[in-house]
């Protein structure tokens, strides 16, 4: 008879959990978020304590929060390591929904644990219990269920033994990955079962890359063998794939130049003489003006969102090949679908491509739109004697300038806005993963949170979170967690006194400024003071000078440090950019909304059927 190890089910999840080993000897999981409530107290706080030294627990201040930390902590390690986060039964669990929508638009791996109620039924309706008239076996969890790559709620303690393998396929699936959500009654997480020890022997969980089809390589590169003008659009599996040498090797060999989305940046250094920079709605000039004249557009491991395609305007008249491990993204488009990991799509490519080279005029531009992008990058940023309050240009640029040695070092991580607009024409890093943007899900409240997370996988690396004022005020409170942690930021806020971005977007679709931006009568907010009244060290400065001078303070400063300078809502590169759809009302008295109506038919008429 084989041996058993008699456990409650609590107790069995996390030791399976803190058994589990990446290939290279990590922890699978680096821990546990957690805040406790009635629901999950008892049960799975019981057994996070026993195994707190094997399995450590981190204590957060919001469950929204603690989740996008987790999710970061994934996208930081390129979804080869993740955290586990749990929650109470009713608001704390459904607190955790914006995260697990995040996770799942932008692919990241996260385990959201969140207390149920009582399977027995015995107590009902139990404190933040949702009753259904219609639907005994109803919870507040089912909601998860659309926002979840896998979801079991687990009724018995046996059901671990296959529930927890399903959770850990899905999570390190490279096609599937996403969020998993097992929903834990509170009274099954007390009841003991007998587990056979076997199942918590430490065990390797491997990340399988996909091979490619050779008559889908053979397809893609004879496609590739008759462009004239060819493109590359690199996307975030560029980087969870580990493919950036792979691309770019790729690029060098057979002479394409590179484009990268949001997800993308980083995939390949900024000053290469085949980048082209950032592409579409937040893209640069030499990208975008490639993208619009390519044949053949090679899209490597993205999901082709909107901000990347110009609402499928951008390069409409280019016949697509779309290199990515997940088949529903390859088929987008009706473009011709390569489904395979990055680095083993493109080696595959490139043998059959042979000495093929896009080298002519092609190349020749590409470089020299390259490089004039670069030297208006260089202008933008290195302005420093600003006349009134200035942009987030030309702060991202005080923010680069003020590294020690190399901006190598340095991760910015952002989220929504205008922000993500400017950091995706302006940042410059020689290191994949030097940017994190979640604009997948564009979530306001991530930033702070994120780069939490991110310090947390990369405590080495300087994390600068940059967030406006609108999104710090939507959540904050983690700068408490990371002094607590010991986990240092540098936060710097740029004030622009409400929410410029959709104020302007407001605007262009022809309406006058309304609800956006703080009145006038509206308080002054203190940012430095906030911080500096949650534990962290904190300033507030006038000008780009200052904050140059401020950054380096921050750099120095032994734990989380914030800067708030005052910024211009009106000011943004003008340089860049591409049509993006949002719909402009058909019928309106406002003659500005009229004209927007007929010049939005018009940009419609661009669009890729």
């Amino acid at each position: 008879m084989s041996a058993t190890i008699r456990l409650t089910m609590a107790q069995a999840l996390v030791r399976y959990l803190s058994v589990l080993r990446t290939d290279d000897g990590h922890p699978l999981f680096g821990g546990a978020f957690a805040i406790f409530g009635h629901g999950n107290v008892a049960g799975l706080g019981e057994a996070l304590y026993q195994y707190r030294d094997s399995f450590p627990t981190y204590r957060a201040h919001n469950e929204q929060a603690m989740a996008h930390a987790a999710i970061a902590y994934a996208k930081a390690h390129m979804r080869r390591r993740m955290m586990a986060v749990t929650s109470s039964i009713g608001p704390g669990a459904t607190n955790l929904l914006t995260a697990a929508a995040l996770a799942h638009v932008n692919r990241l791996p996260v385990l959201l644990l969140p207390g149920d109620v009582f399977v027995s039924r015995a107590p009902d309706p139990v404190l933040q219990q949702l009753e259904d008239g219609g639907d005994g076996s109803v919870s507040v969890n089912d909601a998860f269920k659309p926002l979840s790559r896998y979801f079991d709620r687990i009724i018995y303690p046996e059901q671990l033994l296959t529930a927890l393998p399903r959770a850990i396929a899905a999570l390190t699936d490279p096609a599937a990955c996403g969020p998993v959500t097992l929903s834990l009654p509170q009274d099954v997480q007390t009841m003991a079962y007998d587990y056979p020890a076997d199942f918590f022997e430490p065990r390797i969980v491997r990340f399988r890359a996909l091979p490619p089809v050779e008559q889908e390589l053979e397809e893609a590169a004879l496609l590739l063998k008759n462009a004239r003008q060819p493109l590359i659009v690199a996307g975030g599996g560029v980087l969870y794939g580990k493919a950036s040498a792979a691309l770019q090797a790729f690029a060098e060999r057979h002479g394409i130049p590179v484009a990268e989305t949001q997800a993308g940046k980083s995939a390949l250094p900024w000053d290469h003489p085949l980048q082209l920079g950032a592409i579409g709605v937040t893209g640069s000039p030499a990208a975008n003006s490639l993208a619009a004249d390519a044949d053949v557009v090679l899209a490597v491991g993205t999901r082709l969102q909107d901000f990347t395609t110009g609402s499928n305007s951008l390069f409409a008249q280019a016949q697509l090949v779309s290199l990515n491990v997940n088949a529903f993204d390859a088929l987008k488009r009706r473009g011709l679908g390569l489904q395979a990991d990055a680095t083993l799509g493109l080696q595959g490519l490139s043998r059959l491509l042979g000495s093929w080279n896009s080298a002519g005029h092609w190349l020749d531009r590409a470089q020299q739109a390259g490089n004039a992008w670069r030297a208006t990058v260089a202008s933008i940023t290195g302005q420093r004697d600003v006349a009134g309050l200035p942009y987030d240009g030309e702060v991202i640029g005080a923010v680069q300038r003020s590294s020690m040695d190399s901006t190598s070092r340095d991760i910015v991580v952002c989220a929504a806005g205008t922000l993500p607009a400017e950091l995706h024409k302006l940042w410059r890093t020689e290191t994949p993963g030097g940017y994190h943007m979640e604009y997948g899900y564009s979530c306001m409240g991530y930033e702070i949170a994120g780069g939490l997370g991110v310090k947390m996988a990369k405590p080495d690396a300087e994390v600068i979170v940059m967030v406006g004022d609108g999104s710090y005020l939507m959540m904050n409170s983690e700068i408490a967690t990371s002094v607590m942690l010991d986990k240092k930021l540098i936060i710097v806020v740029l004030d622009n006194r409400g929410y410029g971005c959709i104020n302007r977007l407001q605007q262009a679709c022809g309406n006058a400024s309304f609800n956006n931006m703080l009145p006038d009568s509206a308080p002054t907010i203190d940012f430095a003071l906030h911080a500096r009244s949650l534990g962290a060290l904190s300033e507030h400065v006038g000008k780009i000078s200052e904050l140059e001078q401020a950054m380096l303070r921050a750099r120095a400063a032994p734990r989380t440090y914030l800067i708030c300078i005052n910024t211009d809502d009106t000011r943004t590169t003008e340089e860049g950019g591409c049509w993006w759809e949002v719909a402009v009302p058909e019928v309106s008295t406002q003659p500005g909304v009229q004209a927007a109506r007929a010049r939005y038919e018009l940009d419609r008429l661009k669009q890729r059927n």
